[in-house]
């Protein structure tokens, strides 16, 4: 399996805190069948600031102490970006570090509310050939509330990546049961782990794709694979034609 999404990087931010760290998630990621991670610590999320120019030696740091430790794992450099209006500058500045060097990025939203600005934002990043990766829509309690504004970027050519964790129900039922309808509805495009560390915030993607396997099969599990594999390539991922998540109407009985 591939990881496009985990703070496995030592001491750049919330994820892993030193080297040691990063090694005993490595042995966890291994054991659930992880080969391939893109690390992707916070850039621009409370104050941490990890431009590309600061994530590419880290990343050769650590490959170079999981071969020492004959850690079969492989890590990749990406970025978790926080939104902010200026994106197609920060690129440009070479400050914007997309997955394994590819045109896709991972663009975090707070978890309460989306910007006005964001459909332009991913029109312009589009326009620049990059594609905006949403991670973790299922945590934003502004698309809980309005999953059409969701409909609306994938449609117009943003991807989604769900976090493993949220599909096993550890961030609630009501996390679950929305992240399950964003795959039943074709609008989350990648699972990842969004791994912090061993604790509480650890991998969880084989249990993840055992959920998605009962209640959706195995195809739709083998979409998943295939497109972490496709998107670290900077090849096109599959996507099938989003659906609106139809709200259930409520009625009265008298």
């Amino acid at each position: 399996m591939i990881d496009v999404h985990c703070h496995i990087l030592p001491g750049v931010d919330d994820g892993a805190r030193d080297m040691s760290e990063s090694i005993e998630m490595a042995k966890k990621a291994v054991e659930q069948g992880i080969h391939t991670i893109v690390a992707t610590p916070h850039h621009l999320n409370n104050q941490y600031e990890n431009a590309k120019e600061t994530i590419l030696p880290r990343v050769i740091e650590l490959n170079q102490a999981l071969q020492a430790e004959k850690i079969d794992l492989k890590i990749l450099a990406g970025q978790e970006t926080r939104i902010y209006g200026e994106m197609v500058e920060g690129f440009e500045k070479g400050e914007i570090q997309p997955i394994n060097g590819t045109n896709y990025v991972l663009v975090e939203f707070s978890s309460s509310q989306v910007p006005r600005y964001t459909e332009k934002l991913f029109y312009d990043l589009q326009m620049k050939g990059l594609i905006p990766v949403i991670v973790h829509p299922e945590r934003n309690q502004q698309l809980i509330e309005q999953p059409d504004l969701l409909y609306q970027f994938v449609k117009k050519g943003a991807l989604t990546q769900v976090t493993a964790a949220s599909i096993c129900g550890d961030f609630g039922k009501k996390i679950k049961k929305f992240s399950l309808q964003l795959v039943e509805a074709n609008l989350t495009h990648f699972i990842a782990s969004d791994a912090h560390n061993t604790r509480n915030r650890t991998f969880k993607l084989r249990e993840a794709f055992d959920v998605i396997q009962s209640t959706y099969g195995e195809d739709m599990v083998y979409l998943f694979d295939d497109n972490a594999a496709l998107v670290i390539e900077g090849s096109n991922v599959y996507k099938e034609v989003p659906e609106r998540i139809k709200k259930k109407k409520l009625f009265k009985i008298f």
